[in-house]
């Protein structure tokens, strides 16, 4: 047993994942301290509103509503699960500044600052642990941290939103249409209620694949530095025209990174049915990461939910823990790679491309030559569902590898062939 006795936890926000850890704390402390050799002790609890019904509740001594009286607290570690980036960012940021230990489940906020955090934390004598803030209750950022910081990481391909992937099995298995899927997400509160952008729209993706290739490629992902796309321009046609072809259709984080540079970016993608990204459905989430000595290897997990998350955040709690008990000095963390980022227009791969246009002799002709112009190969054209009554047919094309540039130039010129097109439905990479 170590001459320490406890560690004392501050808990900043108390919602559903807050009160996961709460209970966690509460109702495992003997089994906790067994395995960290000292007591984890939960001394107060930050919240906006201490009238509010909770799943769980604290004893009421411990909670308060004055970031002053939680932030200054006895504690040696600070659990973050208020999300957002104000005022998240400014406590974490005093915390930090008091030497504590740092545990949050914050994706804008490491997205956003992450070599900063860790830079501060550092200089304190401390460290910021954040598995929770990528795969939830998945493990993740650890193993990129340490099981596989031996390995020259060259891709990252993943399934990283529960929200988003739950509703495009939806669409798939069950031919839904996508608002449909959407309220039935909402309806189970995968999805948020009114505005459920941050992950239709690839936002949430974005924010948690600049993590990760960050740690991957030990560099500073930013962002910005993400091509995003969502899913709200998919129908169910686009799922049974991809099965028809041999593909499921999954929003896809990739990170990948080649010798004139890296490439990272979330969008909707065609993946072969017998790859193991293709099988992952529901909410699961799931990333796939390549090294030179590791090969191909992938996580897979539930990626959201209170009990998932509260996995996560607890793992870093104890492990936090543990180096407080035995006095060990954290390992920063380097980011060493000078890095060139890639733009969206550099991509080469194969295209999935849905064209609705008017029945009738020539336009076929027209749609490749535009591609031809653009030095774009056609690798096989499908025509779908013919209107006898509207006098229009769908074209479902597939192009050999071509650069992205090249493609959205045809995509331009197929456009403007008026009274011929009526209109490019969709355009989706094909992973493979």
């Amino acid at each position: 047993m170590a001459e320490r006795e406890s560690v004392g936890i501050v808990l900043l926000g108390l919602g559903v994942v807050g009160s996961g850890v709460a209970r966690a704390l509460t109702e495992r402390a003997e089994t906790y301290a067994d395995r960290v050799g000292a007591r984890i002790e939960l001394r107060k609890v930050l919240v906006r509103d201490a009238t509010r019904e909770r799943a769980f509740a604290p004893a009421r001594s411990l909670i308060t509503t004055d970031p002053a009286e939680a932030l200054g607290a006895d504690c040696d570690i600070v659990v973050e699960v208020m999300g957002g980036e104000d005022p998240a960012r400014e406590y974490i940021q005093e915390s930090l500044r008091r030497g504590r230990w740092v545990v949050t489940a914050n994706k804008e906020l490491m997205a956003k600052y992450g070599p900063e955090l860790l830079a501060q934390a550092t200089a304190g004598g401390a460290d910021i642990l954040f598995e929770a803030s990528v795969g939830g209750g998945m493990p993740i950022v650890s193993p990129l941290r340490r099981d596989l910081s031996a390995n020259q990481i060259t891709s990252v391909r993943a399934i990283i939103n529960g929200t988003t992937n739950y509703i495009l099995t939806q669409m798939s298995r069950e031919g839904a249409a996508f608002g449909d899927a959407l309220r039935q997400a909402q309806d189970l509160g995968y999805a948020e209620k009114p505005d459920p952008s941050r992950d239709v729209e690839g936002f949430d993706a974005a924010y948690k694949l600049a993590i990760l290739s960050s740690l991957a490629f030990h560099g500073h992902v930013r962002v910005d530095d993400v091509y995003r796309e969502g899913i709200t321009h998919l129908i169910p046609r686009d799922f049974r025209y991809a099965a028809e072809l041999g593909y499921a259709i999954k929003l896809l984080a990739i990170g990948r990174r080649d010798s004139d540079g890296i490439g990272v970016r979330v969008h909707p993608a065609l993946v072969p049915s017998d790859e193991l990204l293709a099988n992952v459905d529901g909410v699961l989430n799931a990333v796939q990461v390549e090294g030179d000595l590791i090969g191909r290897v992938l996580f897979q997990g539930a990626g959201a939910g209170s009990m998932p998350t509260t996995s996560a955040i607890m793992a870093d709690v104890l492990e936090a823990s543990r180096s407080i008990v035995l006095g060990n000095r954290p390992s920063p963390w380097r980011y060493t790679a000078d890095m060139a980022m890639k733009t969206i227009s550099a991509l080469t791969t194969r295209y999935y491309i849905r064209v609705e246009v008017t029945d009738r002799p020539g336009v076929l002709a027209g749609i490749a030559r535009a591609f031809g112009d653009n030095s774009v190969s056609i690798a096989s054209v499908i025509q779908k569902e013919t209107d006898d009554e509207a006098q229009t047919a769908e074209l479902v094309i597939i192009t050999h590898a071509a650069r992205e540039a090249d493609v959205q130039r045809s995509i331009s010129q197929i456009e403007g062939l008026k009274g011929e097109v009526r209109q490019v439905g969709a355009v989706l990479r094909v992973e493979d």
